[in-house]
């Protein structure tokens, strides 16, 4: 299923894409889309169920907002240097262990809301990244099979990072990655059913109409199984968190001098095979 949240910022409701592309309401058969909902069998078959009945009210789908499809995010887990290309093109060397770091799940917005550039900011990059969904408990996993069955979907997320601020100026990453607006989500939550391999996924990005990143998943130092798996060791991932599974080659940081950092005015597009794609314009915060 591809389920969606439709409405105004902090008044989305849930919503379907039909096996037709035609948009439904779901609002009377759960209240939203959550983690909540991923670890109830029970309400997931009754939206399966209303899917396949084709009585679900349409919607209009012109002039309407896509917010991120989850809300009430518990946490954003985020992978770096998690592609072979991307270790290459920034000369790092592959990390032995993943490398996680945290998103707040304010960053969160949705796939084509606006994104704002900090303040004093001259380093602000891209980066296309798959998100995993987590629909069950995970601690302590021991196998890849454990960790894919926590599951419960996946969706495009750009990881918007600002350089300067990750890199140059002490501490963590985390003041470069947690400014406002610097996690677009969706537009779909695609469930695991429908995504046979996620070692097997597209990825491209552009930036004002020319293609940056064009990678997939199967480039990954560490596929996603071992991704939630690695992670369950080190904390309890629960329904509604989400990982960041890292990015592909094409990010500005990558690039010859002078790197081509995102301005006010820019327009990226980014999407993942399947997952649905974004829009974004940025402008200053």
């Amino acid at each position: 299923m591809k389920l969606l949240r439709v409405g105004t910022a902090g008044s989305e409701r849930p919503a379907l894409l039909d096996a037709e592309g035609i948009l439904r309401d779901l609002s009377g058969v759960v209240p939203d889309i959550d983690g909540a909902l991923l670890a109830d069998d029970a309400a997931l078959g009754r939206v399966r169920a209303a899917a396949e009945s084709g009585e679900l009210p349409v919607l209009d789908a012109d002039g309407l907002r896509v917010g991120p499809p989850l809300a009430r995010i518990g946490k954003i887990v985020c992978i770096g240097l998690n592609y072979h290309d991307h270790a290459r093109e920034t000369g790092a060397e592959p990390p032995a262990e993943p490398v996680i770091f945290f998103k707040a799940a304010d960053t969160v917005v949705g796939p084509d809301d606006t994104v704002l550039l900090p303040r004093g900011s001259v380093k602000t990059d891209w980066e296309v990244e798959l998100a995993v969904v987590i629909g069950r408990t995970a601690r302590y996993l021991e196998s890849h099979e454990e960790a894919l069955a926590r599951v419960a979907g996946y969706a495009v997320a750009h990881d918007v990072s600002e350089r300067e601020f990750q890199i140059e100026r002490g501490g963590t990453w985390d003041k470069g990655k947690n400014c406002e607006t610097f996690n677009p989500l969706g537009p779909w939550l695609v469930t695991a059913d429908e995504v046979s391999d996620p070692q097997g996924l597209s990825l491209k990005l552009w930036v004002n109409g020319e293609l940056k990143q064009d990678g997939t998943t199967a480039e990954q130092i560490f596929s996603v199984a071992e991704v939630v798996r690695y992670v369950s060791q080190f904390m309890t991932l629960y329904p509604g968190d989400v990982i960041n599974t890292g990015t592909p080659a094409g990010v500005a940081l990558g690039q010859p001098e002078p790197k081509p950092y995102l301005r006010a005015g820019d327009v990226v597009e980014l999407e993942i095979g399947g997952l649905g794609r974004q829009r974004q314009e940025f402008k200053p915060a």
